[in-house]
């Protein structure tokens, strides 16, 4: 964020009151070493955030008929997580610059000992659907680490580097769904399918250490302030919503086929919770792991072209799923599902990488230069990019009340499968058509310094491109 003045009551203790990363000097001087580190422990906070997040993933693996639950019922579980999870971003990306990255990265670090002590205290059979419903709402508050997360980091690095900061930062967060389903399989191997509390003990103390870990060495910037002007102003904008409906495809499908995973296996094909368990974290894993390569590729070649081929690619994927759902191929099924999981991490990385490309460039197309223009650019894309989160984290529900539907009506995903191809040949349309058409000038949405379409401002393939 650029130098301001410092707002009243914030100054001292962990608080910065200047902050000028696209400042080459002070960047270098200072300001990237400042960046790294509140970077790191970032990415610990919203690790465990995605791990309490997804934990419903693991717990419904060790519910078994004692419990009295169907499959409808357990995707069900894992679908209002999810909606919480997703609905909770957007009071989580403002309270960045209410309360300051830091402070709200403690707060929403210790909230997370709510969902977890919950469900230690309820995870036996006899308990009530309607309590274990309850226990899953309140592990939606983990979702929203990933809004907070990314805001605040969105605002410690220059935009030339926003897709490396930004795809890691996700991507190691994204890590929390396959550590949480590697950690309930060494349970599950080690103390059988009926010790829910030990995997949910060995949260607690990771809990305590990431809330710590933000209060003794993070920073709030104090230039960064809501801007009730930009959230308005980004809601208006077309942008805003055409990312939000990319991002339900890429991060949408990673967090729902998450969360699915394991239940699919489960209930398509007749795996035990530990053969279930043992396969669940690889497509997570891997989807995590390759997220900063997205936002790399985006970097170099644009945000635009990456992610259209990762939809064309997503649509291959998830053709060869419905031939391996039709055919009971467990094999096929399996190599069809994980690479889905790597293109789902690609396209996280090269999306978001698009929402301060759009703007900046937008910035540009509207006559703005130099700090002017990057200063329009983090103002939008900082409010805009919360809502995305938010938005995108809806097609993980959409995921798993489909697996639910078709398992409801068909016995198997395959309908469910149908209808995500579908989604995915819709979503290289709307990347295609929106920003990458021929005959139109486009910006690189990797390199900001190339000029927009100046004579065309509110032509859409002008903010965003190769």
């Amino acid at each position: 964020m650029p130098a301001t003045t410092t707002p009243a009551g914030r100054r001292g203790g962990r608080w910065i009151n200047e902050w000028d990363p696209e400042d080459e000097t002070f960047w270098k001087t200072r300001g990237e070493p400042i960046a790294r580190r509140n970077l790191g422990f970032s990415i610990l906070s919203e690790h465990i955030g995605f791990s309490i997040w997804s934990l419903w993933s693991v717990l419904v693996l060790f519910m078994g008929p004692e419990y009295g639950i169907d499959a409808a019922g357990k995707f069900f579980l894992v679908a209002v997580a999810t909606l919480v999870g997703a609905v909770v971003r957007v009071p989580y990306t403002f309270a960045v610059a209410r309360f300051g990255g830091r402070n709200w990265t403690v707060i929403a670090a210790s909230l997370l000992l709510l969902p977890t002590l919950a469900a230690w205290f309820v995870m036996e059979p006899g308990t009530s659907y309607t309590t274990f419903l309850l226990v899953a709402v309140l592990t939606g508050v983990g979702g929203g680490n990933f809004a907070s997360s990314m805001t605040n980091i969105n605002s410690f690095f220059p935009l030339r580097r926003k897709g490396w900061a930004l795809g890691l930062n996700a991507g190691g967060g994204n890590i929390g769904v396959p550590a949480v389903q590697l950690a309930g399989l060494l349970v599950i191997a080690t103390v059988g399918d009926g010790s829910p509390r030990v995997l949910l003990g060995a949260y607690i103390p990771l809990i305590i250490l990431a809330t710590y870990c933000a209060w003794r060495w993070m920073d709030n910037l104090a230039p960064v302030t809501n801007d009730t002007g930009a959230a308005r102003e980004s809601v208006r904008d077309a942008h805003t919503w055409i990312m939000s409906f990319l991002y339900i495809g890429t991060f949408g499908s990673f967090i729902g086929y998450s969360f699915a995973f394991g239940l699919v296996l489960q209930t398509q094909f007749d795996r035990t919770p530990l053969e279930a368990a043992s396969l669940t974290f690889i497509g997570p894993l891997l989807g995590s792991l390759i997220r900063p390569v997205g936002g790399s590729l985006a970097d170099r070649f644009g945000g635009a072209r990456i992610t259209l081929w990762t939809f064309a690619a997503m649509t291959a994927a998830t053709g060869l799923v419905i031939i391996a759902s039709i055919q009971e191929s467990l094999p096929v099924f399996l190599a069809g599902f994980v690479t889905l999981f790597v293109l789902t991490g690609l396209g996280n990385g090269s999306t978001y990488k698009m929402i301060p490309g759009i703007y900046h460039a937008k910035a540009v197309a509207l006559g703005l230069t130099g700090e002017a223009a990057a200063a329009y650019g983090r103002r939008l894309s900082g409010a805009a990019i919360g809502l995305i989160g938010a938005v995108g984290a809806l097609g993980g529900l959409g995921i798993n009340l489909a697996f639910r539907q078709s398992f409801l009506t068909q016995g198997t995903g395959t309908s469910a499968f149908v209808a995500f191809l579908g989604f995915y040949v819709l979503c290289f349309a709307v990347t295609w058509y929106v920003y990458l058409r021929q005959g139109k000038r486009r910006t690189r949405a990797a390199d900001p310094q190339e000029s927009a379409d100046a004579d065309a401002p509110q032509r859409q393939a002008a903010f965003v491109g190769v």
